[in-house]
């Protein structure tokens, strides 16, 4: 059965600039692969009904046994997004499927990133992630841990 699962973490940028990172590909790259994982995008639109296709390349796929299984191939994850609602400085909200012949993996999720001022900090945010619908070849132990590693990598993006 499908879950949701979600992430949150206090970034040192403004709504403004966290939600940019959300919607610009360079900046995507340098945060939404977790740690382990590398990415480009075959093509990106980030405007309301448009979408992208990202694949993401697990950097020990060479080595049997290390890191994770792709869900596309043993190496990669390939992902087709549309971006079904995009509102300025507040959040993006994107139906996502990945590329794969494992029926494990199959079905639409919903995912949504949402940036909002942090009161305990001058200037700072909080950016969430919450994933709906995740496939059940998702383990949760998994995500949990790769939507922690993408936050802290958006997190690191603004401390330079």
């Amino acid at each position: 059965m499908p879950r949701t699962d979600t992430a949150a973490r206090p970034i040192a940028a403004t709504p403004a600039e966290v939600y940019r990172a959300f919607v610009d590909p360079e900046l995507l790259l340098a945060w939404l692969p977790p740690q382990g994982m590398s990415g480009s995008f075959e093509r990106f639109d980030a405007t309301s009904g448009g979408g992208y296709r990202m694949t993401l390349a697990c950097e020990n796929a060479a080595e049997p046994g290390r890191g994770p299984r792709g869900k596309t191939t043993d190496g990669t994850d390939v992902v087709e997004g549309r971006f079904v609602e995009l509102i300025a400085g507040e959040r993006v909200v994107q139906e996502v499927d990945f590329v794969s012949d494992d029926p494990a993996f199959a079905g639409t999720m919903l995912m949504t990133w949402r940036v909002r001022e942090d009161p305990a900090t001058l200037g700072g945010s909080i950016a969430e992630i919450r994933a709906e619908r995740v496939p059940n070849g998702i383990s949760a132990v998994e995500h949990a841990v790769g939507l922690a590693s993408s936050l802290a990598n958006l997190a690191r993006l603004f401390a330079a």
